[in-house]
């Protein structure tokens, strides 16, 4: 048992200085050179964990984040999004909770190539909360929906959070990327379903309004426009990888050049434009960098101290059903999303919970969906989820935090629900990774 004292240490040290609030990427550095240190020879042992972490960032498969980023960064800020947001809501007409399909159709598509849940909840709580308060929604059909996108964002490729968990699993990025599609059309019909259900119990939740009938001829203007060329260019990125034609760094690359030229193409690519796209990718990029930095230095702490072989070995001493075990990891996931963010449960648990994965038999890429969607639960998972935080930023006066929780279990529940869906069918998940090979 000498490796409990590590782990405690380990674990404990880099949680104790993220809630100092010291950023996560030093966090974990801080307690990686304190490893070294004590347990890995000394002071010359530094030398070798930075190596190892540059070692780790230097790799062709982290390519696809920054790609991705920028994709989604010039769709917001050339206001690409906002032109699919608007044809969405005219070609919907008079429907009964319009606004909340909107939020449900622009959220997924922009939220997905951004790969920031938070960002997409702040961006759409401001755009839309407001709009469908003043058209007399209910407040839970109008918060709800927007924290129920991230469930569809971090799964539906491209998504630069599965590369980075895939980079941090030690897994395939393109059969991850794939595995996403059909889960995250079912999700969205899911929310779709529960959206419509919703209005039919409770029709005051989204009261009928008068909408300026749209032409034929400019419907079809506003798809051929507005709806097909952006998703298009998503699709083109997804289906580049699915028919084996372009890895996922390529895919990646020619998305962005392609929302640029497009961009372009309608007259918004301007250096402002650029400039602030850049700035947003590269921030989140650098960040995303330190933290796989931290991670992989991390990792190497533990199996070095014995600390995540013992912990494997003790996880498997209770002769646990291999769907017993998946549950635990599950429910470790749901509870640490109470207090951390995304990136932060990938440090701490990837270097544990994929070896012990692959050891009980799972196939990697049907876990790691798993494990994504289990990490999204978990931003809106009571009482400190940190997308309930940002909602409550962005609501109008008078929300209350018992508001926001009840929004979001909905959608919750139907997140559970495909989670639950994925391990009793797990060709779900595996289907058209497998159909790309």
């Amino acid at each position: 048992m000498d490796w409990i004292w590590p782990a405690f240490i380990l674990f404990g040290a880099s949680v104790a200085l993220m809630f100092m609030g010291i950023p996560v990427a030093i966090a974990f550095f801080a307690t990686n050179i304190m490893a070294a240190v004590f347990y890995m020879g000394g002071s010359a042992a530094i030398g070798q964990v930075v190596n190892n972490g540059f070692g780790a960032i230097t790799t062709f498969a982290l390519v696809p984040i920054p790609m991705f980023l920028l994709m989604g960064e010039l769709f917001y800020h050339t206001g690409l999004a906002t032109r699919c947001f608007n044809a969405a809501d005219k070609l919907l007409g008079n429907v009964r909770g319009r606004l909340s399909y909107v939020t449900l159709i622009g959220g997924t598509a922009f939220a997905g190539p951004a790969g920031s849940s938070m960002g997409a909840c702040a961006l759409l709580g401001s755009l839309m909360v407001p709009d469908m308060i003043k058209r007399g929604y209910n407040k839970y059909l109008s918060i709800g929906p927007i924290m129920g996108v991230g469930g569809l964002a971090v799964i539906i490729p491209p998504s630069a959070l599965t590369v980075l968990l895939a980079t941090l699993g030690q897994t395939d990025v393109t059969d991850l990327l794939l595995a996403g599609i059909v889960p995250g059309l079912v999700l969205a019909l899911m929310y779709g379903v529960l959206i419509w259900g919703w209005t039919v119990i409770d029709p005051s939740a989204a009261p009928y309004y008068e909408v300026k009938p749209v032409p034929f001829a400019e419907k079809l203007k506003l798809i051929v426009f507005d709806v097909l060329p952006m998703v298009g260019l998503i699709a083109l990125s997804v289906v580049l990888m699915l028919v084996g034609w372009a890895t996922p760094t390529e895919a990646a690359a020619l998305g962005a050049l392609s929302v640029a030229v497009l961009a372009a193409c309608y007259g918004a690519l301007t250096w402002q434009a650029i400039k602030r796209s850049v700035e947003g990718a590269l921030r989140v990029t650098v960040m995303s960098f330190l933290i796989i930095f931290g991670s992989a230095t991390f990792a190497q702490a533990l199996a070095f101290t014995g600390a995540s072989s013992g912990l494997m070995n003790w996880a498997l001493s209770f002769d646990l059903a291999p769907l017993a075990m998946l549950l635990a990891m599950i429910g470790i996931l749901l509870f640490l999303g109470c207090f951390m963010d995304q990136l932060s449960m990938m440090l701490l648990t990837a270097p544990i919970f994929f070896p012990l994965a692959k050891t009980i038999g799972f196939d990697l890429t049907w876990f790691g969906l798993i494990m994504l969607l289990a990490l999204e639960i978990g931003y809106t998972t009571p009482p400190f989820g940190l997308l309930l935080f940002v909602m409550k930023g962005v609501s109008p006066p008078g929300t209350t935090m018992r508001d926001i929780y009840l929004s979001a279990a909905p959608f919750i529940a139907c997140v559970l629900l495909l989670i639950a869906l994925i391990i009793m069918f797990p060709p779900l998940a595996t289907w058209v990774p497998s159909l790309s090979k």
